[in-house]
């Protein structure tokens, strides 16, 4: 397969407004790419477009303001993207939630959230962008996983089952749309500086004490600028890199799960400073 041309191209990209889908929407706008730009904050959404309008005078920038946890307007969204860009050749779908707490201190409503969210969402829009993309051959997709889609911890059953969930359908969908010339990419991001700490959810179970040790453990781990996630995620697109794992915190979990699955959590945890219980890694 050729590579990705982001000059000319359309991206469509969720999770905008901030962290590693702004830094996505701003390096795709400096390779020339026009946006389509989704997020549920408007504020920081408009920010975001308007900076880029600015330095970018030439390419179209579009917004839409949507919560991805509500299915009706997902779906509203879907046909949206359809009908008004039907040019589009890049879709990333990055948008993501966190939620704290073991399954036992979160409900089956908070669970849902995550998965409409992280997972859900992500099924909705590629299936109805897949024919535009079939359509537009050297097309791609992008789906952000996390390194718990790697590993698995203690107080992330609803984050981690949403993004191994995502890495599965993105390996399937990998393989089906070969034939289409049209590539997907997952993205593992391992520490990564964005606001999904500070906006994640905590299961109604979960303590103050137990949500801010959480809260601090994790945030030692939070070290790679957004940019520079999105510099490795624009250069994965570009050679069609089937998978992509991002810093040292995604990429030495991955050698001790494959070398010991029945027994990497001890290590992991130690090394986390003892509990990863409340907080997401990226």
């Amino acid at each position: 397969m050729e590579e990705y041309r982001f000059a000319g191209g359309t991206a469509v990209v969720t999770g905008a407004a901030s962290g590693i889908g702004e830094a996505l929407a701003i390096d795709l706008a400096r390779r020339g790419s026009h946006l389509v730009l989704v997020d549920r904050d408007a504020e920081r959404l408009d920010a975001v477009a308007g900076r880029i309008r600015g330095q970018h005078p030439a390419l179209r920038v579009a917004t839409h303001v949507v919560d991805l946890s509500d299915e009706k307007a997902t779906s509203v969204l879907a046909e949206t993207l359809v009908a008004e860009h039907p040019e589009t050749t890049l879709l990333v779908n990055n948008a993501g939630v966190a939620l704290g707490g073991r399954f036992d201190q979160v409900t089956l409503e908070e669970f849902d959230w995550v998965m409409a969210i992280n997972f859900s969402a992500v099924v909705r829009l590629t299936h109805a962008m897949l024919p535009v993309l079939k359509k537009n051959r050297g097309s791609h997709v992008v789906n952000v996983s996390s390194v718990f889609g790697i590993f698995a911890p203690a107080g992330q059953a609803a984050y981690s089952a949403s993004k191994f969930a995502v890495r599965g359908f993105s390996e399937s969908l990998r393989h089906e749309l070969a034939q289409d010339g049209v590539g997907v990419t997952v993205v593992h991001p391992g520490g990564i500086r964005t606001r999904i700490a500070e906006t994640a959810r905590t299961g109604s179970g979960v303590s103050v004490e137990e949500y801010e040790e959480g809260r601090k453990q994790f945030a030692k781990l939070l070290r790679m600028p957004p940019a520079d996630a999105a510099a490795q995620i624009v250069e994965a697109i570009q050679k069609r890199r089937p998978r992509l794992l991002i810093g040292w915190s995604a990429k030495v979990p991955d050698v001790l799960v494959r070398l010991m699955p029945g027994r990497y959590w001890g290590l992991i945890a130690r090394g986390a400073g003892g509990s990863a219980a409340g907080r997401r890694a990226d």
